[in-house]
């Protein structure tokens, strides 16, 4: 029988390198699935999604990827594609990911099938920012190039309802609504760094 992991990865923290996390966030709102299917917040857990990967037969990764494309740039990988995108850094989170795939593979449990659907993004180095406006746009694609991806591997894939009521994959406060109506301001908030933190190198 197989067991899929749909596993969304990277920083919500860090703007567009929260586009993995987010789009898993959508697609588990939107879609409920068969019970073969495993869907995931992985956040920069890395070396951690190690079991998870053991497990699965299939798996299929949300990511924030530097393609050296267009900002906002959707582009799918799968199966002896993946390791290339393995080896471009973008983040930390993006370095552990590529040692959790190199030891499935050195250990002969790699993945019976493995497919990326990345973003190029636009601005990675604004804590506390969230997803730039192309790169938002591009969420919705990237579940439904999700839900194509999954019924090609014979999944059973069912809208919600209208309304229904959905549990949030990771905590509530990292949700997209609560994260983009509670943070504070850039003005309260400085992203750049602590006003009295670089006062005191003066």
């Amino acid at each position: 029988m197989k067991k899929i992991l749909v596993l969304g990865v990277g920083n919500v923290l860090w703007a567009d390198e929260g586009f993995g996390v987010r789009a898993v966030e959508a697609l588990h709102a939107a879609y409920r699935f068969d019970e073969r299917v495993t869907l995931m917040d992985g956040g920069t857990q890395g070396l951690a999604l190690y079991p998870y990967l053991m497990e699965a037969s299939h798996v299929l990764v949300l990511d924030a990827i530097d393609f050296r494309l267009p900002p906002a740039t959707l582009k799918v990988l799968r199966d002896a594609e993946v390791p290339v995108h393995c080896a471009i850094k973008v983040s930390p989170h993006q370095t552990t990911l590529s040692e959790v795939l190199a030891h499935a593979y050195l250990l002969g449990a790699e993945p019976e099938k493995i497919t990326v659907i990345g973003v190029q993004p636009e601005v990675l180095n604004d804590f506390g920012g969230s997803l730039r406006d192309g790169v938002r746009k591009r969420v919705s694609e990237a579940v439904a190039l999700a839900v194509e991806e999954l019924a090609s591997w014979g999944v059973q894939v069912t809208r919600r309802e209208d309304g229904e009521t959905v549990s949030p994959l990771n905590a509530q406060a990292l949700t997209l609504a609560m994260y983009e109506n509670e943070r504070p301001s850039e003005a309260e908030a400085c992203r750049a760094g602590d006003a009295r933190v670089l006062s005191m190198r003066k």
